[in-house]
């Protein structure tokens, strides 16, 4: 199982920030996940070649089962993760936009503001998340329980989690 987690920020890219939001990724997977997994991180700056080519990449050459990216989800002129990522997705999950969205209005009001979106690419599944670490975590607890499942669909790497920390959900044969 190959996870790719990808932080789209200026700033840190630069060096002038500290990446938080692809850290807070890998550990709440560490935390969650059963199965072996490998993490491919990346950072790249706001835009939408930046982010598609990292995208492109992770899917492409580094065969990330699972990609899960933090930044460029918000509503200023630099924020185009979700653009990117319609550009290189053949099918689109609305649910999951939807779901992070709704339990991220639960703490903050702005989270009206946020764009994320999900698809899949051949054999992986893209997922774009909030770039705050909270929001991180919020939205991950809320749209992981389908994740496994997903993955099973599309014939990318099976995900074992942690029953008691995210219970995912299988249909029964």
């Amino acid at each position: 199982m190959r996870i790719g987690i990808l932080t789209v920020s200026d700033r840190a890219s630069r060096g002038e920030y500290e990446d938080l939001g692809g850290p807070a990724i890998e550990e709440w997977l560490k935390r969650v996940i059963a199965t072996e997994w490998v993490s491919e991180r990346r950072l790249v700056p706001d835009g939408v070649e930046s982010v598609r080519h990292a995208l492109l990449d992770l899917c492409d050459h580094a065969a990330a089962d699972l990609i899960l990216t933090t930044g460029g989800t918000g509503p200023s002129p630099s924020d185009r993760t979700p653009e990117a990522t319609s550009s290189v997705v053949a099918k689109e999950l609305p649910g999951f936009g939807e779901l992070m969205r709704r339990v991220s209005l639960e703490t903050v009001p702005t989270a009206i503001l946020s764009r994320q979106i999900a698809g899949i690419r051949g054999k992986t599944l893209i997922i774009n998340l909030p770039g705050k670490p909270r929001s991180i975590e919020v939205c991950l607890a809320a749209v992981f329980p389908a994740v496994p499942y997903c993955l099973d669909l599309i014939g990318a790497g099976r995900i074992e989690t942690h029953e008691s920390l995210v219970a995912a959900f299988r249909p029964s044969s």
